[in-house]
């Protein structure tokens, strides 16, 4: 495998000390996860990386980035540095800076993982591709991001996230892409911002980090797009527009959400599209097209990349589609919607309204499970039960609750539709196989801290229990 860092080059890039030769092909911060030939940083948060240096050596890392050597390990086998986090930006930095890539650069409310993953899609097929691993976004994930970047590459997408004001501009600034994306503007992380045009003008920092001649994307359909707009025509040589209305660069003219695909009709700076997602869902339409308009912007050809688009399908927790048989005695199997990871007001209004487009087998429901929307601020109690007004709940037969928030909307739903509430993810996992039936389709939605893919976990395990109990001996 080809050498991502070598020695020398790490040192250089970092201003750092080695004492050995050696070069590595991966970079990891989790010791626990670490790969043969990888470089660990040894980043310090909840607990000191330092510690965990030689576990990572031992598992196969081949060198550390450390500011001090830890005792007991090979100084050999040391990337020493004045500071960890500083060195792994400058890693990151340098990994930029050797790259003829082309550069995407994608925040939002909404969408900016999926939005990222349709690049990585519609990308790969025309050339040497790079992508944010998960949702690898904030001080330390995009700096890993470029640094794991190979010199290679010719086209880049790196996904920048934020939880509050300030953070965004630095990290784009960092990136230096030639194209950025701001997916969207909602309801997310008020608790820091207060007001949504605070949201909006730390999401508008991403097109401060342009390269000269960059190009700047920005959602025309928003109550804060002249926000956007403003920051864009200041720092970008061109402002794409995209969005449903008319006058717009790249607009999303029709969406058909059929059982397992959506097909969007677009047109796309100037040309008419028609293309195929391999995933039901209206949300994706816009999240294809702006894949589609950003891929096109950075100078990918925008017939493949909308080819490509056909066989990407959302991974696990961000709107993923299974099924599951919980019980083969009473031929309990439902269809799973598995969108655990993320939640705010715009995102479970997308999922809701997936939900509804989704067909039950025989006599099967749409039941929905939505933990807490996090980090709202004192709008919070108000958002959570303003879901009770969607018109999506028309078409659902019940929806469970979990958390002191969502609490607000259980008391909000009307009788025919409020399910049950419970405080925890783990009470939910316990009740809720009792309240399936046959041929239901089931959402799962949450933020992250909420838990409630511990809930997707439970019927997961159950599912895969009966299969086991169902092979019969050996």
């Amino acid at each position: 495998m080809t050498a991502l860092w070598t020695a020398a080059e790490a040192a250089a890039a970092t201003d750092g000390r080695i004492a050995g030769d050696w070069s590595v092909t991966g970079i990891s911060i989790d010791s626990r996860s670490v790969a043969a030939g990888d470089l660990f940083v040894a980043l310090s948060a909840a607990r000191d990386g330092h510690d965990f240096v030689a576990d990572a050596l031992a598992r196969g890392a081949v060198a550390a980035l450390v500011s001090r050597v830890p005792e007991g390990v090979d100084p050999a086998r040391c990337l020493i540095v004045g500071d960890v986090m500083e060195g792994l930006r400058a890693l990151g930095a340098a990994g930029r800076a050797r790259t003829q890539a082309r550069v995407i650069a994608v925040t939002g409310s909404v969408g900016k993982t999926t939005v990222k993953e349709m690049l990585r899609a519609a990308l790969s097929a025309q050339g040497r591709t790079h992508a944010a691993e998960a949702s690898f976004n904030n001080h330390w994930g995009v700096p890993i991001t470029l640094a794991r970047m190979p010199a290679d590459t010719e086209f880049a997408v790196i996904e920048i996230g934020m939880n509050h004001p300030g953070e965004i501009a630095p990290l784009a600034r960092l990136a230096r892409p030639h194209v950025a994306v701001v997916t969207t503007v909602a309801p997310a992380h008020l608790e820091a911002f207060g007001v949504i045009e605070g949201i909006a003008h730390e999401k508008a920092a991403i097109y401060e980090g342009l390269e000269p001649g960059g190009i700047a994307l920005a959602h025309a359909d928003v109550g804060t797009a002249e926000i956007l707009f403003d920051k864009a025509r200041a720092c970008a040589d061109r402002l794409i527009r995209f969005g449903v209305g008319k006058g717009v660069e790249a607009r999303l003219i029709e969406a058909q959400v059929a059982e397992a695909a959506t097909v969007i009709r677009a047109e796309i700076l100037g040309t008419e599209r028609l293309v195929k997602i391999g995933a039901p869902g209206r949300h994706y339409a816009m999240n294809a097209l702006i894949a589609l308009t950003a891929a096109e912007a950075a100078g990918a050809d925008a017939t493949q990349a909308a080819l490509a688009l056909a066989g990407w399908t959302p991974f696990e927790g961000r709107g993923t589609r299974e099924r599951l048989m919980l019980s083969a005695a009473d031929d309990l199997e439902i269809e799973l919607i598995d969108d655990a990871f993320n939640a705010n007001p715009a995102s479970v209004a997308a999922s809701l309204e997936m939900l509804a487009a989704a067909l039950p087998q025989g006599q099967g429901r749409r039941i929905a499970v939505l933990g807490d929307m996090l980090e709202l601020g004192p709008t919070g109690p108000a958002l959570h039960a303003a879901i009770a007004d969607n018109p999506a709940l028309a078409q659902i037969a019940a929806i469970h609750t979990v958390g002191p928030l969502m609490e607000h909307l259980h008391k909000a739903l009307p009788g025919r539709v409020r399910g049950r509430h419970v405080e925890t993810a783990e009470e939910m996992a316990a009740a809720l196989p009792q309240k399936l039936r046959r041929g239901d389709v089931l959402l799962i939605k949450g933020s992250k801290g909420i838990k409630v893919s511990r809930v997707v976990d439970a019927l997961r395990k159950l599912g895969q229990a009966t299969v086991d109990q169902g092979k019969g001996p050996r």
